[in-house]
């Protein structure tokens, strides 16, 4: 098929067409994504005012639709960026009734959005409650964490939490299903020196349980840690027939990592060392292996030597 071959006027002609084109229809673009639309995106409530002395329970889903009169511009990037991401609501009419009706908040939720965005309507309009007698609980805290240490050091006394428990609020039965509430995650990593610092609460996901206090105190005490070798004599275990046990070796030696400031502490008294006589009676071996039944808080075991002894039953 043979190209159309246009003169250098013909070209600067048609050039001067397409960018009118252009022109117009990037002009009519502009205005028309300035024109008001009205879309819907989803977004979560908040609460805020919630009636003394009652506790109550959302009968519905804690996200609901808005439907926001926007410039084409926002309308065109919402899926991208949904705003607001959440809106609070006030819950001080459950005082008197069981149910909130959103349209009666549309000024005060509009005020919570972009200038150039204005919620019309929002669906469902109105949110029903179950109201039940408020109790109160109070439960242990435990610490979630992950944590990771210089090497040789490591945690050489026991965790505190200040408080070491937190007081919740709410229905008796969702309490009941309560019996322990934890922290948010605490991540540390190349730690060698004693820890002290504040932690939140996991958030509650329970909208009508609250949690008191929002964050605790954490102290992880830290210490570098040293082999240290003691000797221990054995025990025996199970022998209900009260045989006449004679073990060679009768004690062995334990190597155990040991912080330093519990260095001096860390002594035969606080480790025990036995043996199983099952093992002769029900395994047949002819050599009984050591276990360890007591060590000291916060100590690792390296090595134990010799870790099984010959032994000599009389009956």
């Amino acid at each position: 098929m043979p190209f159309i071959k246009l003169t250098r006027l013909e070209q600067k002609r048609f050039g001067a067409v397409l960018l009118c084109i252009f022109c117009a229809v990037g002009a009519w673009l502009f205005l028309a994504l300035n024109k008001k639309y009205p879309y819907t995106v989803q977004t979560e409530l908040l609460y805020k005012d919630e009636p003394q002395g009652k506790a109550f329970k959302a009968l519905q889903p804690d996200t609901v639709d808005l439907k926001v009169e926007g410039t084409g511009w926002q309308l065109l990037f919402a899926r991208l960026r949904i705003k607001p991401p959440s809106i609070t609501v006030s819950l001080q009419k459950l005082n008197s009734r069981s149910y909130v009706v959103l349209s009666e908040q549309l000024e005060q939720v509009n005020r919570q959005l972009e200038t150039s965005q204005k919620v019309i309507s929002i669906k469902p309009d109105t949110l029903y409650f179950d109201f039940s007698r408020r109790t109160n609980k109070r439960v242990p805290l435990k610490l979630v964490s992950k944590l990771s240490f210089v090497p040789q050091f490591g945690i050489s006394k026991e965790v505190t939490l200040t408080p070491s428990y937190v007081n919740i609020s709410g229905p008796h039965e969702e309490l009941e299903k309560i019996h322990v509430w934890h922290t948010d995650s605490l991540k540390l990593d190349e730690i060698n020196k004693n820890i002290d610092l504040r932690v939140n609460i996991l958030k509650n996901p329970i909208s009508n349980v609250s949690i008191y206090p929002a964050n605790v105190g954490v102290n992880i005490p830290v210490d570098e840690f040293t082999e240290k070798t003691i000797e221990v004599p054995l025990s025996i275990l199970n022998n209900k027939e009260y045989y006449d046990v004679k073990l060679y070796p009768k004690k062995v030696s334990i190597v155990i990592l040991v912080a330093l400031s519990n260095y001096a502490k860390a002594d035969e008294d606080q480790l025990k060392a036995a043996v199983d006589l099952n093992e002769w009676k029900v395994l047949k071996h002819n050599k009984l292996s050591v276990k360890i039944t007591k060590l000291p808080e916060f100590s690792k075991l390296v090595s134990i030597t010799p870790n099984s002894v010959d032994f000599i039953i009389e009956k």
